[in-house]
Order: C-alpha cells, then structure tokens, then sequence
C-alpha cells in the first residue's frame, strides 16, 4: 500500500533527535470512538501545534499523553519513558499549562510557585531562586508579593506557564495558553515561548488561533474526527491537495483549516 503523504513525513521526521513518541492513542467513551489510533513524534526543541475543531479528540489526546486518562490502547514516550508504565517518571519530565487557571488567588505570586516547588520536591533555597528566575521570565518579578486576585487575566496566565516550568521539565504541553488575554500579554507569552525552544524545551501547542501556529509551530497536525488528517509544516500544509478533488492553495492555515475539517459549526 502505497504511503500517505501524512506518513512520508512523519517517517521522515524520526530521522531527527526525538523526545516524545505518540504510539496508536485508542480512546473510546461507551460507544464513541473519541480517539483512533493517535500517532505522531516531536523532536526535541520542537514547537508542534496540534489543531482541531471542538470534540475532534484533542483533549482526549492530551489527556491521555499526561497520564491523567488511560488509553484503551497505545501508549506515550516521554524521553524513552512510557506514560502508561511508568507515569510518575514520565510526568517529571513534562509541565503541564492548562487551559484553565490551576492558581491560589489568596497566595502572592511567589508564593503559588513556592507552593507548587514543594510539591516538585525542590529545596527551599533552590526553589525560591527558580520562582524569582521563572517571574523576571514572565515579566512579573516586580509583582511578585502581590495577591493572584488581583492579577490581571493574562498577567494570572504567565504565572501559569511559571508553575509549570518550576520543575525544569524537558516537555511542556501547553492548552490553549493566550484565551482571553490582552495583546501585551500575548506578545510576551510568545516571547517567552519562544526563548524556551532557543534554550531546548520541547513544546506542545493548542490553539484556535490560526495565526498563533502559523508563527510559533514548527510543524501541525490537524485533527478531526478522533484522528489526525494532516500534519507538517507550514509550507507542506499548504501544498496539499484533496485527492479527490483538486483544491485550490489555500491563502493560509485558517483558509486549509476549513477545507480540511468543514464549515459545520462544531459548538
């Protein structure tokens, strides 16, 4: 059988150093097939974007790559280490921003990453210099003894991604990080990503926002359906055509999205 042009380039990316290995995720809830067969590979340093309209399996997915719900079948690898049998090594090498906020808006800012440090099993010493590191990252050293409450939406969302790099994890997945913040706030959360790629971090990246992929990511994949119907880069996205039906190229990720997952309104 003849390979897909999908799979041509996955095979192809493999030749490069890999730090997570996505193997046949299988996840059914009764009788919905909500995940099929799920796999992909993400190079180290790589920022891979992972797209798809509402119920197309994408928190399934991630869920299931964190170890928070067991797969029917396949498995994660994180740095060799297999989610499945072994997921309390596997999660140390992975942070984790979620799409809703995991703060103690009574804590100082500080002191939500002090919190969390202990949590990780960082020394006192070690894990205040981290937090004070991972805030001048965010731009928040200055507020650094002021109330979460009082923070702004996407002055809370920078201190998400701080938690999550507390423990220096290799691997960070990051959902839907910029819903409902400022432009200020999102250019610095760019920044931020963008210096973690230059320093190595591999990076897993939600987003409905075509334009934050078409920036960030080194490669996509688009989901649909429970499975992933395209995946590359930019550029090779682009190219593609139906081979059904010739398609026009398309003028960019948003105008592809489209045509590849439908005009149905998914709410």
């Amino acid at each position: 059988m003849q390979e897909s042009l999908t799979q041509q380039q996955e095979r192809s990316h493999q030749a490069r150093s890999t730090s997570i290995e996505v193997q046949k995720l299988q996840k059914k809830f009764g009788k919905h097939e909500a995940v099929k067969e799920v796999s992909f590979t993400i190079a180290t340093g790589e920022i891979f974007g992972l797209l798809g309209p509402n119920g197309a399996g994408k928190s399934t997915t991630i869920n299931m790559m964190c170890g928070y719900i067991q797969p029917d079948s396949g498995d994660t690898t994180i740095n060799g280490i297999s989610v499945a049998h072994n997921s309390r090594q596997a999660k140390r090498q992975l942070g984790v921003v979620p799409q809703e906020m995991a703060l103690y808006t009574d804590l100082t800012a500080i002191e939500n990453l002090d919190f969390f440090g202990e949590i990780y099993g960082i020394p006192v010493r070690e894990r205040r210099e981290r937090a004070e590191d991972l805030l001048r990252l965010v731009g928040l050293y200055e507020r650094r003894k002021e109330a979460i409450r009082n923070f702004s939406g996407g002055m809370q969302r920078r201190i998400n991604i701080a938690i999550a790099l507390m423990h220096r994890p290799s691997f960070l997945m990051m959902d839907e990080p910029t819903v409902g913040v400022d432009p200020q706030s999102r250019e610095h959360i760019f920044t931020t990503i963008e210096q973690l790629r230059s320093e190595g971090t591999t990076i897993l990246y939600t987003t409905h926002y075509m334009e934050e992929a078409e920036r960030l990511c080194d490669r996509i994949a688009i989901m649909d359906e429970g499975q992933i119907i395209a995946m590359g880069t930019l550029e090779e996205l682009l190219a593609l055509r139906d081979h059904t039906q010739e398609l026009r190229r398309p003028h960019g990720l948003q105008e592809l999205f489209i045509q590849l997952t439908g005009k149905t309104l998914r709410d």
